[in-house]
């Protein structure tokens, strides 16, 4: 595995080192690590990589991999930069050879999506998308749970993503998560809607199996002087007739990462909480409410993929870096099956990829779209 991004300061891309390295199968052995070069070094010092593979950026990362043999240059490599960075490095490690794994949303637009769609297609590399929060075991169990009817078909979302930290004006006190965030030339269009709605939007068609087909979207810049929108709330028509709300936002004073997500059907109901992520509540008609734990026999007889992604027994808690090293896991089970040229386990496959990232643009542009519409309605952008 080589990085791009995630040097001294950054906080994601710690998080995607911890996380690939977690169940032992991916060496972490170079990247380019900050546009600025003494920063990239001092990141691969810290990290006790070959100062050789410590590069000043991704391009000469590029070259210089692929004089090396096949069996010791880099397998893949992770995109852990801001928005507007994800496509031109994601095009150049594809079609260089490498598989990519990259952190969300994919691109800044939809043509950015739709293009790498046919790069991917054209390289044959495994591609990732770093949503991770489908790694979650209950999360997983939940999505078999609709697919094999246990709720009816659905009729109702609900999915929020309120976050605080954004509440006052941080990327002007020279915080460096802040700054880029709120600036529309590193993370495009929409500021909350890019970096947490996405999120809500993924999550809502990954449980369900569902597609957003309209949107009716408001978004609102409260913090004087931010030029993105730190407020998203809309209203959603889904593809089979369902029904949802979709809010995020970063100036909920006093909420951390709440992600949430309650989903009606005609005979149940399902409800699942990020910072509670292992439990399951279970809804059935006429019945008492249930609580489904992770780490207990019956979710892995159950859900074949929940069990897969389980490392501890019930009690002891699992969260986010296991959510997103089980994305890892997945990912990288694909690529070394290609490695070995056999057909990797379709339980391998489960992961984000290219058309999920296709989808979160769409999303994004339907978003934007709709808040400048007059209409009621917004139809998906395709």
């Amino acid at each position: 595995m080589g990085m791009i991004g995630g040097g001294p300061g950054a906080f994601i891309g710690e998080v995607h080192r911890k996380a690939a390295r977690l169940d032992g199968g991916i060496e972490i052995v170079g990247g380019a690590f900050d546009i600025d070069p003494k920063k990239s070094k001092q990141m691969g010092k810290q990290l006790n990589l070959d100062p050789a593979r410590v590069y000043s950026d991704y391009k000469e990362m590029i070259a210089a991999e692929q004089k090396l043999p096949e069996g010791e240059r880099m397998d893949f490599v992770s995109v852990c930069t801001p928005n507007n960075c994800h496509f031109p490095m994601a095009k150049a490690l594809l079609e260089a050879g490498f598989h990519v794994m990259c952190e969300k949303p994919m691109t800044i637009s939809v043509a950015e999506a739709e293009a790498l769609v046919q790069i991917v297609k054209k390289t044959k590399r495994v591609f990732g998308l770093m949503h991770n929060y489908t790694g979650y075991p209950m999360v997983k169990l939940a999505r078999d749970m609709v697919k094999k009817g246990e709720i009816g078909k659905v009729r109702k979302i609900v999915v929020q993503y309120p976050q605080g930290w954004l509440a006052t004006a941080l990327e002007k006190a020279g915080n460096q998560q802040a700054s880029w965030r709120t600036d529309p030339k590193q993370s495009g269009g929409s500021g909350c809607g890019g970096d947490i709605g996405t999120h809500a939007e993924n999550l809502a068609e990954y449980i369900t199996g569902l597609k957003m087909t309209h949107l009716c979207a408001e978004l609102t810049t409260f913090v004087k002087g931010r030029k993105v929108d730190d407020d998203v709330n809309c209203l959603v028509k889904f593809n089979n007739g369902a029904r949802g709300v979709l809010h995020a936002s970063q100036i909920s004073v006093g909420e951390e990462n709440n992600l949430a997500i309650w989903i009606y059907g005609e005979k149940g109901g399902l409800e699942w909480h990020q910072e509670h992520p292992n439990y399951l509540y279970v809804k059935r008609m006429g019945q008492p409410d249930q609580i489904y734990k992770r780490g207990n026999p019956y979710v892995a007889e159950y859900s074949t993929a929940a069990g897969r992604t389980t490392r501890l027994p019930s009690g002891h808690p699992e969260a986010f870096i296991e959510a997103m090293a089980n994305i890892y896991l997945n990912f990288a089970d694909a690529v070394r099956a290609g490695l070995l040229k056999k057909k990797p386990d379709p339980l391998a496959l489960d992961f984000p990829n290219v058309q999920d990232g296709l989808r979160g643009m769409q999303f994004l542009a339907t978003l934007l779209a709709s808040a400048k519409s007059s209409q009621k309605w917004t139809a998906f952008k395709k």
